[in-house]
């Protein structure tokens, strides 16, 4: 029996008026769903209101004590109560949670010099699966314990996070939804790329900050698990051929 698929929705079009709404009535159809959310922009904007620094390495943000707060407060408060509520207007039973609530995610420091940035090493799947069996949707916010210093939860790119619980549900598919509808190397959107041939694509700049993390997350979940991704837009809910599929290997013509 196929696991269920897991859609990551992208934080920069949760601010687009009615992005979310068709979002949500797209998702309808995609069931059993866990949904993992980010919350970029929301997270900027306090940082700016605050005076708190905004960088980013490799398209993952570099997270101080002080950004960490926000993090925790924008990402498992306003952000996942504005998706939650839209998913159970379009019908779904959704119910929001963040990596802490029911020690859901465990993660530990991510190198790099980042701050209070985690790498996730351990999903509680149980707990999700449980959740899915009772017909509820859950509805994820990138944030989780830290396993060395317990105090304010460490900030989990959304794609890791999205790919971490993939790989663990050995989700029939990952989705990784945005406003664009593909990957696209010399400006055309690609309907396939190979695992092997992400950081090549990094290394030579066609895929920059936040494709890159997404790509390079699309290699983890499929390692782990996962039995196939997509990276696109809405089209991904209503046709299984939209956007870009990453494969292990690249698939030879008949």
């Amino acid at each position: 029996m196929l696991g269920p698929r897991v859609a990551k929705i992208g934080g920069n079009e949760l601010d687009r008026p009615g992005w979310l709404e068709e979002c949500a009535r797209a998702l309808k159809v995609v069931d059993p769903l866990v949904v993992v959310h980010g919350g970029g922009q929301a997270i900027t904007a306090w940082s700016r209101r605050l005076d708190l620094p905004v960088e980013k390495r490799d398209g993952k943000r570099v997270t101080t004590p002080q950004v960490a707060e926000i993090v925790e407060m924008v990402l498992a408060g306003p952000v996942n109560r504005q998706v939650v509520a839209a998913l159970r207007a379009a019908g779904l039973d959704a119910v929001g949670l963040s990596g802490v609530d029911g020690g859901l995610l465990a993660a530990r420091r991510a190198p790099g010099n980042l701050g209070a940035v985690g790498e996730i090493t351990a999903v509680r799947a149980a707990l999700l699966q449980s959740l899915l069996l009772a017909g509820l949707t859950p509805v994820l916010a990138p944030v989780a314990p830290d396993s060395d210093a317990p105090g304010v939860p460490l900030n989990i790119n959304a794609d890791d996070a999205a790919s971490a619980v993939a790989a663990a549900l050995g989700a029939s598919e990952l989705l990784f939804v945005s406003d664009v509808a593909g990957v696209q190397v010399g400006g055309v959107a690609q309907p396939e790329i190979a695992a092997t041939e992400i950081e090549g694509l990094i290394a030579a700049g066609v895929a920059r900050d936040g494709m890159a993390a997404k790509l390079r997350a699309a290699v983890a979940a499929l390692r782990g698990g996962a039995r196939a991704v997509r990276i696109g837009d809405l089209d991904l809910f209503r046709n299984p051929a939209a956007g870009t599929r990453i494969v292990a290997a690249v698939t030879q013509p008949a």
